[in-house]
């Protein structure tokens, strides 16, 4: 039976599992699903009634949240492993994948959403942005230094990682977030698979999810008032 994965191509949260099922090697069907207002129709919060991507369903395993699908898929689909099995090595797998999304991608998104000029943001906007570019670069120091001189972060083994900050850290040097050597490196390493350039966004892609990323706080807001709308007005 096929997988199936529920998908936005430029997601940040969806692409390290698509990642996964093309590094496995694992048949699947690709299900777009349209972020702009897609994800609050009926029929996706059947699949997820939290509106989110990505959703794993493989027969009558439904899974939701990327760190558990990847999880998931390790455990059903065990070859090849993108996980170590020393206690250290699987300790800084989970770091990593734990600190991309908790302190990179808060970075990544807030610096997406900058003003295209930067002379006409506000005072508050430019401590937000100031704050986020410290907080990007202070990440990747520790990262830098938890990779080291390996060519993986565990090793000698590609592991869930790279598929998670894998496809993070590359988008920030575009936005003015300097890269150390040996991360650049890595970076260049995992941009050159074959997988990595299957999921590769084009520039309009991009800047279309840039456009994206600027008004989802509205989408989101608005998302909130129909939920407390309905509520309100109860069965």
């Amino acid at each position: 039976m096929t997988l199936k994965l529920y998908y936005a191509r430029p997601s940040a949260y969806a692409r390290p599992v698509w990642l996964a099922l093309l590094e496995k090697q694992l048949p699947f069907e690709l299900i777009p699903v349209d972020l702009s207002g897609e994800q609050f129709q009926p029929e996706f919060l059947a699949v997820n009634p939290f509106g989110r991507v990505p959703v794993l369903v493989d027969g009558d395993h439904r899974v939701v949240e990327s760190l558990a699908i990847l999880d998931y898929l390790e455990a059903q689909y065990p070859n090849p492993s993108l996980m170590p099995q020393a206690p250290h090595h699987i300790a800084t797998v989970r770091m990593v994948q734990l600190i991309t999304l908790n302190e990179l991608l808060p970075a990544l998104f807030r610096l997406l959403t900058q003003p295209k000029n930067l002379n006409q943001a506000s005072d508050a906007q430019q401590t937000e942005l100031a704050y986020a570019r410290s907080r990007a670069s202070s990440t990747l120091k520790f990262l830098a230094r938890l990779l080291g001189e390996k060519p993986y972060f565990a090793g000698d083994q590609l592991t869930l990682a790279e598929i998670v900050a894998g496809t993070v850290i590359h988008r920030l040097p575009e936005l003015g977030i300097a890269l150390q050597p040996r991360l650049a490196h890595w970076s260049e390493r995992l941009l050159a698979r074959p997988t990595w350039q299957q999921i590769a966004l084009s520039p309009a892609e991009q800047r279309d999810f840039q456009r994206y990323m600027r008004v989802l706080p509205k989408i989101w807001q608005r998302r909130r008032r129909q939920k407390l709308k309905a509520l309100t007005q109860g069965p």
